[in-house]
């Protein structure tokens, strides 16, 4: 019993992490991307840069992170969401200049200011390419946050490294195979719901 609410509390602060990550993630590509969609060299720059932390390994990342915020929930936070920005920011520039300028054209002509124009009509069209940028970086994520055990940090992780640790041992295996499948399903189940929130949210007309 005490063990089978260790997997609970350990898979609802897995997902936690990932879930609080994502959004600061979206709020912060999203906004970067609305900056320089219109910029072809601010938008190549800003990728570039986002697309340079991905190239960094994930423990190389927490170890230059440990030195700086400490261990815990701060530096595996702040690497998840470093490493989430890249495809929300790239679907985002995308999104954005998928949207037909004489769409908005005709909304410029019907009075509206470019603050309206980004809100009523860029953003919701741009939002499928969004979302499915957001569905990327939360299956990247979900995994990376297993490695964040190094640094203390929430989750699963610290399941399987405590079975790895242990190897030779008769529990030591099932013990790491139980985090690995347990991350597998919550991601499974984190995606599912991004496919209801994009029924929900996306207009008939976008989606067919």
């Amino acid at each position: 019993m005490e063990r089978r609410h260790q997997l609970f509390v350990d898979s609802c602060l897995h997902v936690s992490a990932v879930v609080q990550s994502l959004l600061i993630a979206t709020v912060v590509a999203v906004a970067v991307g609305i900056a320089v969609y219109r910029s072809p060299i601010g938008s190549a720059a800003a990728t570039a840069a986002a697309g340079t932390i991905l190239t960094v390994p994930s423990f190389a990342l927490l170890g230059l992170l440990i030195p700086l915020m400490g261990l815990g929930v701060a530096p595996t936070v702040t690497a998840l969401v470093l490493y989430a920005l890249l495809p929300i920011l790239r679907n985002t520039l995308v999104g954005l200049s998928a949207v037909d300028t004489a769409v908005v054209d005709a909304a410029r002509g019907v009075g509206m200011n470019r603050f309206r124009v980004l809100a009523a009509i860029e953003l919701p069209l741009a939002w499928p390419s969004i979302l499915t940028g957001m569905r990327v970086s939360t299956q990247l994520i979900m995994g990376i946050l297993a490695l964040a055990a190094y640094a203390k940090g929430p989750g699963l992780g610290n399941l399987i490294f405590s079975g790895l640790a242990r190897l030779g041992s008769p529990n030591a295996v099932p013990q790491a195979l139980t985090g690995t499948v347990l991350i597998v399903a919550l991601a499974l189940v984190l995606d599912g719901i991004f496919v209801l929130v994009g029924r929900f949210t996306i207009s008939r007309g976008i989606r067919d």
